[in-house]
């Protein structure tokens, strides 16, 4: 042994009767690396659960990775190894040697606590200082609200920009994204996982450091900056957090101890066929020590306000992805994961007490029930759920030609017999635009009828598209977008499809920002932020989505002309009437049901027309008759492949409502 380390207890007992129990709230506090002072004397404190180790050591740049110079002590009986090495310091490179019961040894174990990890290939943990807590953001609580618009930027932050072949760092990011997200009127960005992860093409999914922002993107303080920065924005950050799973490198979690210590130990409860990774061994309480732990420091330590919890029905299903004899039923001899089911709601029971305001939603793809309920109404205790239901029917809804649209008319209505079952978030996330699924634009039927035939302002200017038939792709996905944000549910894009990026997503490419000089993706950008204006300026389309009372069809059945109309509304604010046409066919005084309770007679105005010059549509609506009231029937112009929200009278700001953003541009460097 070293005659520098000194024998002393260093953590105190009651954390030690917590960590050792798996009923500390912020593990992260006393395991991995901490620089401190014992006796006068600085250096840093390690310390590593790994109950099942013969013998322990922690080796790195300050020993020369000698696992003879610095061996850890075991406290009692908790399992928990401990050392203070004064000659280490921040900036440190380190490991832990282990040996397994028998005296093997086992391959060098970066730490499952650390702050900081190295640029992937390489694979140690980097001592770092815990980062100090972030205050709560003024106006978070109101901001979160459920009755509260909204709307997220999905990005993932090494391809959002780069300069070059490099990654960007943090302060490009907080110099360049905050402006831009909130010029185009989102409430809150989320990112990819940003926990370090060895593998570029996981995405990130695929993490190994769950308190370690990845290094691609620079040092963990650069995060706290970028996250200052959208704050002072006015835009809320929310990051993708991966409980389920974890990838088998060996420099991992994986056999920790050589025992499954993180990771269910048959492989028919432990084993993801799909994505070939380990599950969490979610009923050890030390498991969900780690994962809760990790979920609250993110909120307590770099002061984000939410995450977004990737493969929850991985987590909920025993038998998810297996076929019949590869899976263990549960106690009850059903298929629900009930250890999950504890995880996920004691995670959001400690964050809701622990984290005021702070949200979390579920990528959740089955109808698990109650999934966005509060724990106390035996619900998981989400805020809100993905709505990927939604998301593939209208996509596929979207795919067909026009004219064969009215055959899958129940893909548009189908969504409301479920709308209001869970607190939804609409997502076109970054699923829909990679694996040779094309970008959202592509999805979107070209007219193949001859120039002739096509709008009039197609045949006058035929040049605006190349080819002229892509003036239908466009319109699509304009129409498409202004009936998701009128739709019931929170909003989520995908970043590169707020400008209808031509080719699906690479993850090794910036986005192409060359294509905003052409008018038609610029216009898709416009309208973005246009949708996101009148979302956040108008009551009745966010504060009541998840409430029945807040929607009324009032046409679901025109299947041969494809047109959907509703009503959204609130109590003591204005009706918004909501019409989409997805054919290219103009209908000329079409006449929609009138909202109930809504005056006879009178004049309408159009809030927003997705057909229209500003957003590089063919503006058909223009000079002719405005909205009508008469008897009982709206009376309407319906552009060609567009989508109109309306309000009775003259429009006038709520008092109650947000602002509208500023304009958004390209950002530049």
């Amino acid at each position: 042994m070293s005659v520098d380390v000194p024998l002393i207890d260093l953590l105190p007992e009651e954390d030690l009767r917590l960590l050792a129990a798996g009923e500390h709230l912020r593990p992260w506090l006393w395991l991995g690396a901490h620089p401190l002072q014992v006796d006068g004397v600085e250096g840093v404190r390690f310390a590593v659960w790994a109950p099942s180790a013969q013998r322990v050591s922690v080796v790195g740049s300050f020993n020369d990775w000698d696992a003879q110079r610095h061996p850890m002590r075991l406290r009692a009986q908790s399992g928990i190894w401990e050392v203070f090495v004064p000659q280490a310091a921040v900036g440190d490179f380190y490991k832990f040697a282990l040996t397994d019961a028998q005296g093997q040894p086992l391959p060098l174990k970066a730490d499952p606590y650390a702050f900081r990890g190295e640029l992937r290939p390489s694979n140690a943990s980097i001592v770092s200082g815990l980062p100090p807590p972030v205050a709560l953001p003024p106006g978070r609580a109101e901001a979160n609200r459920r009755d509260a618009p909204l709307s997220i930027y999905e990005l993932h932050p090494t391809s959002w920009r780069r300069e070059g072949e490099a990654f960007p760092d943090w302060d490009l990011l907080a110099r360049e994204l905050p402006p831009y997200a909130a010029a185009l009127g989102f409430t809150h960005v989320e990112l990819l996982p940003v926990t370090e992860y060895p593998f570029d093409p996981s995405w990130g999914y695929q993490t190994l450091g769950l308190h370690a922002p990845t290094a691609r993107l620079g040092p963990p303080e650069g995060l706290q900056r970028f996250v200052s920065a959208c704050h002072a924005a006015g835009l809320g950050v929310l990051l993708d957090f991966v409980p389920a799973h974890f990838p088998e490198d060996p420099h991992g979690l994986a056999r920790f101890d050589g025992t499954a210590l993180y990771e269910y130990a048959d492989p028919r409860e432990g084993w993801h066929h799909d994505w070939h990774t380990l599950i969490y061994d979610f009923g050890k309480p030390q498991v969900r020590q780690f994962l809760c732990g990790a979920a609250l420091f993110w909120a307590e330590r770099h002061g984000v306000d939410g995450l977004r919890v990737d493969a929850v029905a991985s987590m909920l299903y025993r038998d998810y992805s297996r076929p019949a004899g590869e899976w263990i039923p549960n106690i009850h001899g059903g298929r629900e994961n009930l250890e999950a089911v504890a995880l996920l709601r004691h995670m959001n029971e400690v964050l809701g007490r622990e984290a005021p305001g702070f949200i979390t939603i579920a990528e959740e793809s089955t109808a698990f029930p109650l999934v966005s309920a509060p724990t106390s109404s035996g619900g998981l205790g989400f805020h809100y759920k993905w709505n990927l239901g939604w998301m593939n029917d209208t996509l596929h809804y979207m795919r067909e030609l026009p004219l064969f649209r009215q055959w899958h008319h129940d893909k548009i209505t189908f969504g409301l017999v479920y709308a209001f079952n869970e607190n939804f978030v609409l997502p076109l996330s970054h699923d829909e635009v990679v694996h040779a699924k094309g970008s959202l634009i592509s999805k979107m039927p070209a007219d193949d009828r001859p120039v002739e035939d096509m709008p009039p302002a197609v045949q006058a200017t035929p040049h605006r598209w190349t080819p002229p038939g892509d003036w239908q792709r466009f319109a699509g996905l304009r129409a498409y977008y202004g009936f998701m944000w009128g739709h019931p549910g929170k909003k989520l894009l995908f970043m590169g499809q707020e400008f209808a990026q031509t080719q699906e997503w690479d993850f090794q490419s910036a986005l192409p920002w060359a294509l905003l000089e052409h008018p038609a993706h610029a216009g898709v950008q416009q309208l973005v932020e246009a949708l996101n204006a009148i979302y956040r300026r108008w009551p009745a389309l966010h504060r009541q989505e998840a409430e029945p009372t807040g929607f009324e069809w009032l046409q679901d059945q025109d299947r041969e002309q494809s047109v959907f109309g509703f009503a959204r509304r609130c109590q003591g604010e204005a009706t918004v009437v909501v019409v989409s046409n997805f054919t290219p066919v103009a209908r000329e005084d079409y006449r929609l049901p009138m909202p109930a309770g809504a005056a006879g007679e009178g004049t309408w105005t159009v809030l927003l027309d997705t057909d229209a010059e500003a957003f590089d549509g063919t503006a058909w609506l223009s000079g002719r008759d405005a909205p009508r009231a008469e008897d009982g029937a709206l009376v309407l112009q319906l552009p060609p492949m567009s989508t109109l929200f309306l309000v009775g009278g003259d429009p006038v700001h709520s008092p109650a409502a947000d602002t509208a953003p500023a304009d958004a541009n390209a950002p530049t460097a």
